[in-house]
């Protein structure tokens, strides 16, 4: 189990130092940072003077070194358009984005996995259409029109859930809805289809002549294995949801990071974006690397493999 977590851990590092070559690698896409800092009625001296001051001046490799040593503790800069420590902001909204993230996610698999059994336990029934068809619809169903759909039924018309805002626990409930049924299907497809392959296993026909009962032998032996690919899928999409939902936090206004990133590209705050592209790039590979950690621990042949 070390040395399978020792490679992880090392696949991990190496993607976080590409994607902060990524990252750091933002502030030059628009041409010179210092000419944009100083803005067009700037004369060269003026230039040249911001260039030395935030050391623009100096090698690239320096730069990157600086700015990799001060985000290793937190220190991301000062905002080019709202002129505050751009950690602040980010820290301040991050709470929101993950709460949304996670009452999505928790919406998606507690929706996702009980039909994804179902539909294997009985398969070709009017159960097993039900949730290929659910499936189908969450696929073909962008999550924008169906969060307007949310907001039209449940905030306008029937005027049930609050439509903005993050007062309380009823705010995220249409959000949380809209952002999560787009992963619904392909959990629910993922753990449909390992089901089925696990229930016609020798094991588990074994199982069953041992007279265990039903229960133990879907929970404790068959979901147990099924559930496995489905780890790994949800914690990839728990980070695509923490980079993801800036269409859903701009819909219901939502002060959170993805709307925070659409405020900063419309802004041209670089250091902004820096910060958020690298802040989530290193939030989707530690839940990764996590899920690889928890499948060897549910299926020890994988740190053998």
């Amino acid at each position: 189990m070390l040395i399978y977590a020792s490679k992880r851990f090392g696949i991990a590092v190496l993607v976080a130092i590409t994607v902060s070559l990524l990252s750091f690698s933002l502030i030059y896409l628009s041409g010179d940072p210092a000419m944009a800092l100083a803005g067009e009625s700037a004369t060269q001296e003026d230039i040249e003077n911001i260039r030395r001051v935030y050391g623009y001046d100096q090698p690239l490799v320096v730069q990157y070194t600086n700015w990799l040593t001060k985000a290793l503790v937190g220190d991301f800069g000062y905002s080019n358009y709202m002129r505050v420590n751009v950690a602040d902001i980010i820290f301040a909204r991050l709470p929101t984005t993950m709460t949304l993230g996670g009452c999505a996610l928790l919406f998606a698999l507690v929706l996702s996995i009980p039909l994804g059994v179902l539909a294997a336990m009985r398969p070709n029934t009017m159960i097993d259409r039900f949730a290929l068809s659910l499936a189908v619809v969450g696929q073909a169903l962008p999550s924008f029109w169906f969060a307007l759909i949310l907001v039209f039924w449940l905030g306008i018309t029937w005027q049930v859930l609050p439509i903005t805002g993050t007062a309380s626990w009823l705010n995220f409930v249409m959000p949380s809805v809209a952002l999560g049924y787009y992963i619904t299907p392909a959990v629910m497809r993922l753990t449909r289809a390992g089901m089925l392959e696990v229930l016609t296993s020798d094991y588990i026909r074994t199982a069953r002549a041992k007279g265990l009962r039903p229960p133990v032998v879907l929970f404790k032996h068959a979901l147990r294995n099924a559930i496995i690919p489905v780890v790994a899928l949800a914690a990839v999409q728990f980070g695509f949801m923490l980079g993801g939902s800036i269409v859903i936090e701009t819909i219901f206004a939502i002060n959170g990071l993805g709307y925070l990133a659409w405020e900063s590209i419309q802004r041209g705050d670089l250091p902004m974006m820096q910060a958020i592209v690298l802040i989530l790039a290193c939030f989707y590979i530690v839940l990764t690397f996590l899920a690889d950690m928890l499948n060897a621990f549910l299926d020890p042949r994988i740190r053998v493999g």
